[in-house]
């Protein structure tokens, strides 16, 4: 990392306060992410019986045609408390910029002015990176896995009973949702070696060197975040290999420009 310069030690120096101070700051910040929280959940909660039918659009379109094309429930409150489950997820989703923001405002004064250029990029691309994890399940990995375990219904008639399947309101949609934040998650992955690499813990020789047992590792990770099936492990194993090598390409770009910039540095102290 590059040495903070005078400048910067007494502008983090400007902003040190007393911990009653830094406690009273943190309330606020957590006050000001409950507010956003739950006008996003209010707003979700609103539309939560669109939003939940735009998750149920890769059921509907496999089962299109069948008499089992509709969702079921047995217990009274089932239905409710998805809409309640479908209003937080959304909730977490929408309000995650402005709980973010309030994160970066309590967290950035206490870093200098090189940290806060260094970090933010990571910050930025942590949503696009959980979004394009989410819409990966949505757009694949959902589809394909409705089909696949579709396929195992059985038409009665020839002396064989009858396998139908009747999709649970409340189970379907926490299966979706576990996999949009196992997969948003894990797709964090880039940012995570990426930052390790920014402040010299992990090399780029020493993750091309450690890949074979980094994938290993990935497998289980998949295995954790997905349903208990090889199926779904496999559509999270893949990515996650493909953003592993990413990874490794994010920390070579990294180790060049901090060679570029000590080698600038040097040349300014020998000029001088």
């Amino acid at each position: 990392m590059i040495p903070p310069s005078p400048e910067d030690e007494a502008a983090l120096e400007a902003t040190k306060a007393p911990l009653m101070e830094h406690l009273l700051e943190l309330r606020t910040r957590l006050i000001w992410a409950m507010v956003f929280f739950s006008i996003s959940f209010g707003i979700c909660f609103y539309f939560s019986g669109a939003i939940l039918q735009f998750l149920a659009v890769p059921l509907h379109k496999a089962l299109a045609g069948q008499s089992n094309n509709h969702f079921i429930y047995t217990a009274l409150t089932e239905v409710f408390f998805t809409h309640v489950k479908v209003a937080m997820f959304g909730g977490i989703c929408l309000g995650f910029p402005a709980i973010a923001a309030q994160l970066w405002i309590f967290v950035a004064p206490g870093l200098y002015k090189h940290e806060r250029r260094a970090f933010l990029p990571f910050l930025a691309w942590t949503p696009v990176l959980f979004i394009m994890g989410a819409a990966f399940v949505y757009y694949v990995t959902l589809p394909a896995a409705i089909l696949f375990f579709e396929s195992y219904q059985i038409t009665p008639g020839g002396g064989a009973i009858g396998i139908e399947l009747q999709a649970k309101v409340s189970e379907y949609l926490d299966m979706v949702m576990a996999l949009m934040i196992g997969f948003g998650l894990t797709f964090q992955l880039p940012v995570l070696i990426s930052l390790l690499g920014k402040v010299g813990i992990v090399a780029a020789k020493g993750l091309r060197e450690t890949r074979r047992f980094a994938y290993v590792g990935l497998f289980g990770v998949a295995g954790i975040f997905t349903p208990q099936d090889a199926f779904s492990m496999l559509s999270l194993a893949v990515p996650l290999v493909a953003l592993y090598e990413i990874s490794i390409l994010s920390v070579m770009l990294i180790e060049r420009e901090r060679k570029k910039q000590d080698a600038a540095r040097n040349k300014d102290i020998v000029a001088s």
